[in-house]
């Protein structure tokens, strides 16, 4: 008796690991996309608390996203984030936190539902009172 598999054998192995991956990896595809735009949401609630933040404590409106991070408000800005700030008008204002990369908007608007726009460019507005 021969040791060893026969080409059948290996042909059938070869068969079931092929079915197995061809499942797992639009699961796994899936997975990756999930947490680029949890990730992105995230990054999202983060600029809004600076911003939060910076105007409270300021009494003022940034001018950017690098104004928060050299008055101490965020460590770094995620790439792809950019910030458009208004001026005072009536005692209102609106800041508008933008990103521009690539990311599945429907993901991002199913985690942080206020976020509008589309892929690729998703918008975040807040709106502020004075109240000093």
């Amino acid at each position: 008796m021969r040791k060893g598999f026969t080409l059948i054998e290996l042909l059938i192995v070869l068969a079931v690991i092929a079915a197995l991956m061809a499942i797992v990896t639009p699961i796994a595809l899936n997975a990756v996309a999930q947490a680029k735009a949890t990730q992105v949401a995230s990054n999202f609630r983060n600029i809004k608390s600076a911003v939060e933040s910076y105007v409270n404590i300021e009494r003022n409106l940034p001018d950017s996203t690098n104004t928060l991070v050299t008055s101490g408000y965020l460590n770094s800005v995620p790439s792809g984030f950019g910030l458009e700030s208004g001026t005072f008008t009536d005692d209102e204002a609106t800041v508008t936190i933008s990103f521009t990369g690539a990311v599945d908007a429907t993901k991002v608007k199913q985690v942080y539902s206020e976020i509008t726009g589309n892929s690729g460019n998703l918008k975040l507005e807040l709106k502020f009172r004075k109240w000093w």
